[in-house]
């Protein structure tokens, strides 16, 4: 984690990094995860974010908003009646890295 960054793309990479490593020990415990593929794509993208790529940056965007499709889909098909809480997650995952403060910071500092 880069603490020069600002607090919410600091946020967005934590939660990332966090999300993945739930989804590994529910995998590992359930046997399954429907987004395990997109959290691991997601925490090496929050790795970029923290080494200030911008192609990383884009990338957790396009993720992070697959994920709150996805999550979105689960629940109006009714596969998922406790998706109410990960929507909420989904949501605040996408709000951290579209936010003004972070997307003025990935333009100025990312490569």
């Amino acid at each position: 984690m880069d603490q020069s960054q600002p607090q919410t793309l600091q946020g967005a990479v934590l939660f990332s990094y966090l999300n993945a490593a739930i989804a590994l020990v529910f995998t590992l415990i359930a046997g399954q995860s429907p987004f395990l593929l997109v959290f691991i794509l997601l925490a090496a993208a929050a790795y970029g974010i923290a080494n200030e790529k911008r192609i990383a940056y884009w990338a957790a965007v396009v993720l992070a908003c697959a994920y709150l499709l996805g999550v979105l889909a689960l629940m109006v098909t009714g596969a998922a009646l406790s998706g109410i809480l990960n929507l909420l997650f989904a949501g605040i995952l996408v709000a951290m890295l579209l936010h003004p403060e972070s997307r003025h910071y990935q333009r100025i500092w990312f490569k």
